[in-house]
């Protein structure tokens, strides 16, 4: 061994700390799981440096034939791990194996269940792999060299996974990393080769470049040990360039698995090869569940860069739009160039004819996942809904492509479950119904039981009940479905159309001329408090309501508006009463003006109750209603 300079002592990060405990005491149900973290880090070295060296072949040293090697000895109760990727220098050492992005490791030990199986799964995800070499192993050795620098500068780093690590510098020959794992007393099954081939077969199959183990051979005569001969145990072939008949379930899966850093298997996949004008292979995957930082529109995500086979780039953001930013896979394309960067894709015309090609191809695996496997779709939307809202807005080619994959709670459903898709809605729509009514809210139980529903549940029409906070948003893209409006039952001044009988509307009308004089008190009355007061056409059993003005931001877009910091325009409600109610008629033969301000203001402070809306004024509702009290008990 070559002599260590510069050699010392450093403790680990506290999070490393946690990190490892939980490692070496807790997830220990599925050991085997390290080989595959560790090929893993050790495929995505090679990748970065066939990257770095497209611009600078001298990395490579003369020695272009990339490939990981694993290898065992049962005397010394060893597993090591070689390859000749990128490797690192003494300060990426200390970075990476010392310490953890804080948020990635608050994120991993949020999410773990307590099932040691599904929780030993999650290492990759948030970039913990490495560490998983101490389930198996008492200590861990690492032995590197950044491509391009000295042989002098090779370095050591050693643990035995408690407090500390120790770091030196060493020669190096030859770039790349070597992991050697001295393996805990009750795991030396892993020293034997047969064990190794099994895991490498099983997980990291799909590795697109030479995984290697020694030959099983005997000694020649007069030999302690034969020479050591290698023989690659994968297809070490790029799984995505190969034809979609000869591709297993399984293989897919595992490479899903490998990519996305994820435990589950997807929920579907798409794997096409364009050809003609543009040439290019692109293989989709949509998860099971939500990455944890699904919401931080900042986070990496895109898919993998691939040209001509040669990996060009991790997250390549220009190939989805953000609403699809969930989906998980790569793209192999014969018409970039190998030194493309990110600011060219997003000026390369030929980016945006895959991102429209892609795009495409990712709805039409969505509108073939929601047809045949409804339960798996109604999985795919709880955990994937309110970004496929983002859509819309986003992406106006395909707008109607993207409602058509939209769910909505309705007040047909139970429990507020959003599985009514628009499509439903219009197939069992009223004889004569040429709009799709909505109502958004704060929650379920409130909207559901909102006044605004009554004339709805007396007609048996459906209406849509929408409740995410995103969704007033995304009401103001999309205008129509199938030809047909969609209309807020809350704003504006509700017209049924052929939903209501020429008596209907004309006994309506008479009414609202008959309560000319009501309607001019209650607004006299209220004052500023509103913009309008009516007759209301949408109420059966309530005494009033309050509308939103045709242009006038709801409540959600307000509470949006107001939590980012932005000035909300000012706006008045619409009082609307219901002329058949006993307390409208109580307060239309009222004859003291004070009383009648103070019971017209009380029905104002009870339907924006009712609306979901907080009092501007409390302490006034209070003291109206306890002089109403103190009256009636008299």
């Amino acid at each position: 061994m070559s002599v260590e300079t510069q050699k010392e002592t450093l403790g680990f990060q506290t999070e490393v700390k946690q990190l490892l405990h939980l490692m070496i005491h807790s997830l220990y149900s599925n050991k085997e799981i390290f080989l595959r973290e560790l090929i893993s880090n050790a495929s995505d070295a090679v990748d970065k440096l066939r990257f770095e060296a497209l611009s600078k072949p001298e990395l490579l040293e003369g020695g272009a034939e990339l490939k990981i090697r694993v290898s065992f000895d049962k005397d010394a109760k060893t597993v090591t791990l070689e390859d000749n990727g990128i490797g690192m220098s003494r300060e990426d050492a200390i970075t990476h194996l010392g310490t953890i992005a804080k948020s990635g490791t608050a994120d991993f030990m949020k999410n773990l269940s307590g099932d040691q199986k599904k929780d030993s799964h999650l290492i990759g995800q948030f970039g913990v792999g490495f560490y998983s070499a101490f389930i198996v192993a008492d200590k861990v050795e690492v032995f590197s060299r950044r491509a391009g620098v000295d042989a002098s500068e090779g370095v050591h780093w050693s643990s035995k996974g408690e407090g500390e690590f120790e770091i030196a510098t060493v020669e190096k020959a030859d770039r790349g990393t070597r992991i050697v794992l001295h393996l805990k007393d009750a795991e030396d099954e892993f020293a034997d080769g047969y064990r190794l081939r099994n895991i490498i077969k099983k997980y990291s199959d799909h590795i697109a470049l030479p995984i290697e183990l020694p030959k099983e051979q005997a000694a020649a005569e007069g030999e302690e040990k034969p020479a050591l001969e290698w023989e690659v145990v994968n297809r070490a072939s790029a799984l995505w360039t190969r034809p979609r008949t000869e591709v297993k379930d399984e293989e897919y899966q595992e490479f899903y698995k490998h990519i996305a850093h994820d435990y589950e298997n997807p929920l579907s996949w798409t794997h096409n090869k364009v050809e003609g004008k543009l040439e290019y292979t692109s293989l989709l995957y949509v998860p099971a569940r939500a990455p944890f930082d699904l919401y931080q529109r900042e986070a990496p995500k895109g898919l993998k860069l691939y040209v001509q086979r040669v990996f060009v780039m991790d997250q390549a953001e220009s190939f989805l739009p953000l609403y699809l930013r969930f989906i998980k896979g790569v793209v192999d394309s014969n018409d970039l160039s190998l030194n493309v960067s990110r600011e060219i894709l997003q000026k390369d015309p030929i980016i945006d004819s895959m991102k429209s090609a892609l795009t495409k191809r990712v709805l039409d695996m969505l509108e073939k996942l929601a047809k045949n496997e409804p339960e798996q779709y109604k999985g795919f939307w709880k955990n994937f809904g309110q970004v496929m809202k983002e859509g819309p807005a986003e992406d106006f080619a395909n707008k109607e492509k993207i409602a058509g994959l939209l769910r909505f709670a309705s007040t047909q459903g139970e429990g507020g479950e959003q599985v009514v898709a628009l499509a439903e809605y219009l197939a069992r729509a009223k004889e004569g119904q040429d709009k799709i009514y909505y109502l958004t809210g704060e929650s379920y139980d409130q909207v559901k039981n909102s006044p605004h529903l009554e004339v709805f549940r007396k007609k048996g029409i459906e209406v849509l009940l929408l409740t995410d906070r995103i969704d007033e948003w995304l009401m103001s893209y999309l205008s129509e479905f199938d030809g047909k409006t969609f209309v807020d039952v809350a704003r504006g001044d509700l017209d049924l159309g052929n939903l209501d009988s020429e008596e209907d509307k004309k006994a309506a009308e008479e009414v609202a001329k008959a309560k000319e004089g009501l309607v001019e008190r209650i607004k006299t009355a209220l004052g500023e408090s509103v913009s309008e007061v009516r007759v209301s056409h949408r109420l059966t059993d309530s005494p009033a309501i309050l509308a939103i003005g045709e242009q006038d931001l709801g409540m959600q877009m307000r509470q949006i508006l107001e939590a980012s910091g932005q000035k909300v325009p000012d706006s008045k409600p619409i009082f609307e009463f219901n002329p058949a109610h006993p307390l409208i008629e109580k307060l239309d033969g009222e004859q003291s003006e004070e009383r009648f301000g103070d019971l017209s203001h009380i029905l104002f402070d009870q339907a924006a109750l009712a609306s979901g809306d907080s009092l501007k004024d409390p302490a006034a509702y209070v003291r109206r209603l306890n002089k109403l009290l103190v009256e009636l008990s008299v």
